[in-house]
């Protein structure tokens, strides 16, 4: 059973009347910045599109310039001023947070939208929420501040593990936010946590073998754009090694992960082509109020929690938005 929840999308702001960049033959240019890789973004490329066409821009009057970091979160700096050079007339930071910050440090006039899963205030970003006040804005899908709800969701599936871990990515804001959260959060809860670090494949597989060794009953694996890029790998993993692991999106319980609980990411990059082709029409994204998710999806693949010899508790299915048979 699944029933879809989508994210509101605030009203259209004032329009802006700064002169909308575009090429000599009336096409305007847009910039996708993204930390991750465009073999596993289709889904979400196709949602950016569809904000895009909502907003009525789309079509032959309209060009997306892509540059992919594909994990290679160095490479975003230099991805951003580039996409600045060609003057855009917006620039769309995806990604994670560190895509937003190298947008923001490329360019001060360019409009920037961006999609994190960060406090965009903390960052300095915005000035507020309902008033971003500067160049950019964008959605939060505060999908990194979910650590604690996580790991007690994991704890209620797998009332018998003794020992925790959760895998994050210090490279990133949003990583280094869930280590401290899912610290205090374990501590509240009476349970064991061990933190390990990842930031590429390498690190993923490292951080995999020591979960084996270490003997960890059950993995939060932390919300970061690198482990997206890695989501099959991650599964199978966690599946080699027979452990119960709660993850950021639906795409890893489709994967055969055991559980996910987070934000429509597809709706996200929607509203962030929503927001795009308005700013293309003229709109002022010191005007438009970063967006936040209202509802958050909770998916169980009952086949994957069978295999691992899980039964799961009927309160939780019946909490589940979708349940995976």
């Amino acid at each position: 059973m699944r029933r879809r929840e989508v994210i509101a999308l605030v009203a259209s702001a004032p329009a802006w009347p700064l002169p909308v960049r575009a090429q000599s033959s009336g096409t305007s240019v847009v910039g996708f910045l993204s930390s991750r890789s465009p073999e596993e973004s289709d889904s979400l490329v196709h949602a950016f599109r569809a904000g895009l066409h909502e907003s009525g821009q789309a079509g032959r009057n309209l060009r997306i310039e892509f540059r992919w970091a594909g994990g290679r979160l160095d490479r975003l700096p230099a991805l951003a001023a580039e996409l600045a050079r060609e003057e855009v007339a917006v620039l769309v930071a995806a990604g994670g947070s560190n895509s937003a910050l190298a947008a923001k440090s490329a360019t001060a006039s360019i409009p920037i939208v961006f999609v994190i899963g960060g406090d965009p205030v903390k960052l300095g970003l915005v000035s507020s929420l309902p008033r971003p006040g500067g160049n950019a804005t964008g959605m939060t899908i505060i999908s990194g501040d979910l650590a604690p709800k996580r790991l007690a969701m994991l704890r209620e599936l797998a009332p018998n593990a003794a020992a925790f871990a959760i895998v994050t990515n210090p490279n990133t804001p949003e990583g280094s936010v869930q280590e401290t959260d899912a610290i205090a959060a374990a501590e509240r809860l009476g349970i064991k946590l061990t933190v390990l670090n990842a930031r590429d494949e390498r690190g993923i597989e490292a951080a995999f073998a020591t979960l084996s060794a270490q003997q960890v009953d059950a993995v939060l694996l932390g919300s970061d754009p690198v482990f997206d890029i890695h989501r099959n790998k991650i599964v199978s993993l966690a599946a080699a090694l027979a452990r119960p692991a709660i993850y950021q999106f639906r795409d890893y319980a489709a994967a055969g992960g055991l559980m996910s609980y987070g934000p429509d990411i597809a709706d996200a990059y929607r509203q962030a082509g929503a927001y795009a082709g308005q700013i293309v029409k003229g709109a002022n994204p010191a005007d438009l109020p970063v967006l936040q998710p209202t509802k958050f999806q909770l998916v169980i693949n009952l086949r994957t929690a069978k295999a691992l010899g899980l039964a799961v508790p009927l309160n939780l299915q019946a909490q589940a938005d979708e349940v995976i048979e």
